[in-house]
């Protein structure tokens, strides 16, 4: 089969705006917009690539780049990588070099744009951040708000609520506290046996319940809590083009960071439980554990090795989890992964 390497860039100002372009018309998917970026020649490596391509597409000189996600589709008569990197440092003034129109737009406004299909997960990596912070389970509530301070000043973005000695009343009344004091702070991820009710506010899925849907969904049961949150196609979307979001859930996030959208993900460990998460259209997953950890010490850690595999296997944002540091981004980001996801570690 024939093997086709496109590298693409994310490219990301100092205001938090990302590149796009707009596809010919006469072309194929023409009209839709796109991350800049083209065909890798025999013999480049990536990075000479996706500066070549840049330089001739926008006329930018990269300085600073990284892997930021890696694509696969295979079609009858040729398998197509998506090579996606996301570029924070060039040199030059981006314009349309061939012509074509490019517009800088805030990254939580990529889903207002019709994009080929294929480049949903690309919108979806653009507007996620490094690192995601799951919060320790704490009795003192004036400890939790003190550490969710502390985790805003140093700049965390995205912060899923896990208290797992509550019930489901208590926890909730504890989402409705926190989310009172800091739901314009982070872009929040709760946890429940049911979709928040909070506008905004994401679901994370453990495993057992990504097990259940998947099954609900594979015999054609109705899953209509995922629906509240999954992307829906918005009627008059060109054809070919990304589904854009429509939900209930909408706007506490700040505008200029992450998409205001409420965002479903999942928990995952092994091969079988991402290509359910990937069935079922989630946002982004979190894979673990990477490394043993006092937490879990009878869980097999995957090792970095593994994990590349398993990333590799999905077309989904993954955060690596368990045992992880941020100095630990830089494997991170090579191995595939979107982050790093941490309870103790980005606690602080």
């Amino acid at each position: 089969m024939r093997r086709v390497h496109v590298i693409a860039a994310a490219i990301r100002d100092a205001q938090n705006r990302i590149l796009i372009a707009k596809r010919p018309d006469h072309a194929h998917q023409g009209g839709l917009w796109e991350f800049p970026g083209g065909k890798v020649e025999e013999g480049e490596t990536r990075r000479d690539g996706l500066g070549r391509e840049l330089l001739e597409e926008l006329g930018i000189a990269v300085t600073e780049a990284r892997p930021l996600l890696d694509i696969r589709h295979d079609y009858p008569d040729k398998s197509v990588r998506l090579d996606v990197w996301l570029v924070t440092g060039f040199d030059g003034e981006a314009h349309g070099a061939e012509g074509q129109p490019v517009r800088w737009v805030a990254a939580a406004e990529l889903d207002g744009y019709a994009f080929p299909a294929a480049n949903a997960p690309i919108v979806r990596a653009a507007q996620l951040p490094e690192q995601y912070l799951i919060t320790p389970d704490v009795a003192d509530e004036a400890e939790l708000f003190s550490g969710l301070e502390r985790a805003r000043d140093a700049g965390i973005k995205m912060v899923q609520l896990r208290q797992t000695g509550l019930d489901d009343a208590a926890y909730r009344a504890l989402a409705q506290r926190v989310l009172e004091k800091f739901g314009g702070d982070f872009q929040w991820m709760l946890k429940g046996d049911t979709s928040p009710v909070w506008p905004g506010a994401g679901w994370h899925l453990t495993s057992r319940q990504l097990r259940t849907m998947w099954t609900r969904q594979t015999q054609g049961q109705p899953t209509a809590t995922i629906g509240s949150i999954q992307n829906e196609v918005v009627a008059g979307s060109p054809e070919g083009a990304a589904p854009s979001p429509r939900s209930p859930l909408q706007g506490s996030s700040k505008p200029d960071s992450l998409s205001p959208r409420a965002l479903l993900a999942a928990s995952c460990h092994n091969a079988e439980e991402l290509k359910m998460a990937a069935d079922l259209g989630v946002d982004f997953v979190t894979l673990s554990p990477i490394n043993s950890t006092a937490s879990h010490p009878d869980a097999q850690p995957l090792g970095w090795e593994r994990a590349r595999e398993l990333i590799d296997s999905v077309n989904i944002p993954v955060y690596l989890l368990g045992g992880l540091s941020a100095d630990e981004l830089p494997d991170a980001f090579e191995a595939g992964a979107q982050g790093i996801a941490g309870i103790r570690q980005l606690w602080g």
